[in-house]
């Protein structure tokens, strides 16, 4: 049977029949201010797709002409078992290794962290989350850090909360370092907005950003938008180019405080 054939399913149903392969994108960066640089991007989704945006196992990696690697692996080991291994190197040696393990509850879910093991030096970072269904529209949760390192340890604990309405989704995080807010709101089909405040303990700073998203349907154009308590404004404007399975993406970005601006295009095909 050939790549494409359609396969008429015992109870009537016709699926395809699609071959797995692997997808390989290339990007090049040039700039006057920093360096230009090579990505190699390749993705592989196996076949065993749980949901429209859940397919296993997948592994996606990324390296650049430096010789660093960013690579992430996800594989379904149960019917309620998720795993995920991510790895980073830069040239030649390791920064992160990461190990997770996430359980699914029918209305709960628990996920395990392991960051950067090194038993020699005696140091790893374990993060525990649990989230629980209180209505249909309201979760509740925490998260729970644990660091060790040569002479130092510590535990933070974190509380959250997130309501879920027909138009809107409202978040609160509150822990010892400080809070984190949100909220997202959708008007309508064309325009949404989004309001983020932070509060950190430890630096004695907060911070305020909001954000916009306004889509053109008629015109295949959507603009994003977005300003912070710094003073940063940036905003991105995209345009579909059809019949041809081209994206044009113009943005900008300015620092009223520090004076800087950037500016850039990006031609996305696919």
């Amino acid at each position: 049977m050939t790549t494409g054939d359609a396969v008429r399913h015992p109870l009537g149903l016709s699926t395809l029949c699609l071959l797995s392969l692997p997808q390989v994108t290339h990007t090049i960066h040039m700039s006057t201010i920093g360096q230009s640089g090579y990505h190699l991007n390749t993705t592989y989704m196996g076949d065993q797709q749980l949901s429209p945006t859940e397919t296993f196992p997948t592994l996606v990696g990324d390296i650049d002409n430096t010789g660093s690697l960013h690579a992430q692996v996800l594989h379904l080991v149960a019917e309620r078992i998720r795993t995920k291994a991510v790895f980073q190197t830069q040239q030649s040696k390791f920064l992160t290794w990461q190990f997770d393990a996430e359980f699914r509850g029918d209305d709960y879910t628990a996920t395990m962290t392991l960051g950067n093991p090194d038993l020699l030096s005696e140091s790893v970072i374990l993060v525990a989350h649990f989230l629980q269904s209180v209505t249909s529209r309201l979760v509740l949760g925490g998260e729970l850090v644990y660091h060790l390192r040569p002479g130092e340890e510590g535990t933070i604990v974190t509380l959250a909360g997130k309501y879920t309405a027909l138009k809107w989704v409202a978040t609160l995080n509150v822990g010892y370092g400080g809070a984190h807010a949100s909220y997202y709101h959708r008007a309508n089909d064309q325009i949404q907005v989004g309001v983020e405040f932070e509060a950190n303990t430890r630096l004695q700073e907060t911070s305020f950003a909001f954000g916009y998203h306004l889509a053109l349907p008629r015109a295949n154009m959507a603009f994003k938008g977005l300003v912070d308590s710094n003073w940063c404004v940036g905003g991105v404007l995209e345009k579909k180019l059809p019949p041809l399975p081209v994206t044009l993406a113009l943005g900008a970005f300015l620092n009223h405080w520090k004076n800087r601006f950037h500016c850039g295009f990006s031609i996305i095909v696919g």
